[in-house]
């Protein structure tokens, strides 16, 4: 959906029927109340706070819906006595952990093998470590990674070698961006239009969530209710 159509779209569901009520909302403020749309939406069907309770992955919907977020990246590691952690913090369009696929080694096993990473709660560390079932193993091709400071770590007890790792994750949306318009921060006008880059069926969700934010903003309660349930009624 070009920029143009979403903006009227904004208008439209914002406005009374032949009315300009509320025509003096300026561009940026639609640009902020859709940006903030897309995150808002896109983290409840993560979790599956949505009418129909399904999460990540967990219908044809969801999978569909979300595919275009998930990037797969290589990043570097570097070893520590137990562990091996990712020499970078978490990209910047970092949004929600999906998985890390690993490649390991000893002296013995010299090929390199495909791990099987679980995410675990840095709280457990020690006790998973301890355990005769669930520590790190390369006859297994099992181990575990923990998030912490930005970072990645995959845990080997010291026991072989991680040679290459990846990882996949959802990434933040693309935000919108109005040709012209004024980012009310950086105090740049926008050289170019970026379009949102959902589906349009989605588009027509996210625009309905922004008239709810703009419509809480305005204290416009009728358009508010009306946007939220429509967002969540048709998702």
């Amino acid at each position: 959906m070009n920029n143009t159509t979403l903006a009227l779209k904004i208008d439209e569901r914002i406005n009374k029927l032949a009315s300009a009520d509320y025509d003096n909302i300026e561009g940026w403020q639609k640009v902020e109340a859709f940006n903030k749309s897309q995150i808002e939406w896109v983290r409840r069907q993560l979790r599956g706070a949505n009418m129909f309770r399904d999460g990540d992955e967990q219908s044809r919907r969801r999978i569909d819906d979300l595919q275009r977020l998930l990037k797969t990246i290589e990043f570097d590691i570097t070893k520590k006595d137990l562990y091996y952690e990712g020499t970078n913090e978490l990209p910047t369009e970092y949004l929600e952990y999906k998985r890390i696929d690993a490649f390991a080694k000893d002296e013995c096993c010299t090929t390199p093998r495909p791990m099987t990473v679980y995410l675990a709660e840095e709280d457990n560390r020690s006790q998973l470590l301890r355990d005769v079932h669930k520590k790190p193993s390369l006859d297994w091709a099992e181990t575990f990674s923990t998030l912490i400071s930005n970072k990645a770590r995959i845990y080997t007890n010291d026991e072989f070698e991680i040679t290459e790792a990846h990882l996949t994750y959802y990434r933040f949306p693309r935000n919108v961006e109005f040709l012209g318009v004024i980012d009310p921060i950086t105090l740049v006008a926008s050289p170019a239009d970026v379009t949102c880059e959902f589906k349009d069926d989605i588009v027509e969700l996210l625009i309905d969530e922004a008239v709810a934010i703009l419509a809480g903003d305005i204290e416009s309660g009728n358009q508010h209710n009306r946007g939220s349930e429509s967002a969540e009624r048709s998702n």
